[in-house]
């Protein structure tokens, strides 16, 4: 099937509202960490643990919704996701003990899977040119992020005239509004009778036996590490932190009065600005190594995330690091989907960044479930921050021994 020559087709269009949705909802639980806590009296790490649970649901449900679009269909699975999504978040609003939530989590995570990269890249990406694929891949991430510039400001707001609760509801209501899309996702053939002559089995065992492949899915370990213990824990670090300094401060006076107002702009300015940091990364992608990109990514990352805690933590300090690590927060799933399509072939693009995906969930639920551990432990968030900075600088160098060139035997066009 010849693709089409403009990027902004009906299929990226769609993608991009699908994502910026879901991510919309996902960026929000850390908003709700402090409220729910405080409504039952939950140890910090109860609640942070259904939010790691749900990051570890959505790591493992990865492949298998990438495997069921290429059987049943992209949007056949989209919408069982999208189900899957709603029906764990009216559930979470029922819950009232910490097992409960942790339950109803495994719901929202294989959600959250159903209506993520896995699935929708493969999407896109199957439905671009060789020319155009860097920068959609990039566009459609990027539209993720803009779902996270207002899903926490949202929830924010909504939390001043609903009780968590009925916020829930109304983000189930939301995901399933979002499926009314579907019809404009044409998607195109997913293989040429070429590409078919290789079964998903003969592609893992190929990948799996590539050290290259098992380099990715290691790097992808530490993004995944930063980017949901900041999600789920930067606003209440932020709250508990700047309080005493907020007032009478430049942002004070421009209207941002509280610290979970802040925490809220914080993520609210990541997604921001990771909206231009992912486009620059999928326009760079398309020109230079992409593996180099990477190290450099994680390696930037490394850098502010230090920085930020060496310093002294002030308003304006968020508000810098925010906007630094934002611009740096999605530039990895465009490269390293794209480097998984480069080597391996877009035919099983979906199960095969699935399960590098999972590598990435798998650090999710390890930061967010040890940022709610050391804090009760130790009463901070100070070590589990200097765990991140060491995971970045070890992602940063595991990337440079990759084999940058299509495995050979794979049919890769």
């Amino acid at each position: 099937m010849e693709k089409n020559a403009s990027i902004f087709t009906p299929v990226l269009i769609v993608s991009c509202l699908i994502i910026m949705v879901s991510f919309a909802v996902r960026a929000s639980f850390g908003v709700f960490q402090i409220p729910i806590a405080a409504e039952f009296g939950w140890l910090r790490s109860e609640f942070s643990l259904a939010i790691a649970i749900q990051n570890l649901a959505w790591g493992i449900g990865q492949p298998f919704f990438g495997a069921m679009a290429e059987k049943i269909g992209d949007r056949r699975a989209i919408v069982i996701g999208s189900i899957v999504y709603a029906i764990g978040l009216v559930l979470s609003a029922n819950s009232v003990t910490p097992l409960e939530h942790q339950t109803y989590a495994w719901l929202v995570g294989f959600g959250i899977a159903g209506t993520g990269f896995g699935v929708i890249l493969a999407v896109v990406g199957r439905a671009s040119s060789a020319e155009n694929r860097s920068m959609s891949l990039a566009i459609v991430t990027a539209a993720g992020s803009a779902g996270q510039v207002f899903g926490a400001p949202v929830a924010e707001w909504m939390l001043g005239f609903l009780t968590w609760q009925s916020t829930f509801l109304v983000f189930a209501g939301t995901v399933l509004a979002m499926t009314l899309t579907l019809p404009l996702m044409r998607a195109p053939a997913k293989a040429t009778i070429t590409e078919l002559d290789e079964s998903l089995g003969e592609i893992l065992i190929k990948a799996f036996k590539d050290p290259s492949f098992t380099l990715i899915f290691v790097g992808f370990f530490s993004c995944g590490y930063q980017l949901a213990f900041l999600t789920a824990h930067f606003p209440a670090f932020v709250t508990e932190l700047c309080g005493p300094i907020l007032v009478g401060s430049a942002l004070h006076s421009i209207g941002i009065t509280t610290t979970s107002a802040l925490g809220a702009v914080a993520i609210s300015l990541i997604g921001l600005a990771n909206i231009g940091g992912t486009l620059l990364a999928g326009w760079a992608g398309k020109r230079y190594s992409k593996k180099y990109l990477l190290a450099g990514v994680y390696t930037a990352r490394t850098v502010v995330s230090a920085l930020f805690i060496l310093l002294p933590i002030t308003p304006l300090s968020v508000i810098v690091f925010s906007i630094a690590m934002g611009s740096l927060w999605l530039a990895t799933v465009p490269l390293t989907s794209g480097l998984v399509a480069h080597i391996y072939g877009l035919r099983y693009m979906g199960t095969l960044y699935g399960i590098v995906f999972f590598s990435h969930q798998l650090g999710s639920f390890v930061g967010v479930w040890l940022g709610g551990r050391l804090y009760d432990v130790y009463g901070g968030y100070t070590a589990v921050w200097w765990i991140g900075v060491a995971v970045g600088a070890f992602s940063a160098v595991v990337h440079l021994p990759i084999r940058e060139k299509r495995l050979e035997g794979l049919v890769t066009a």
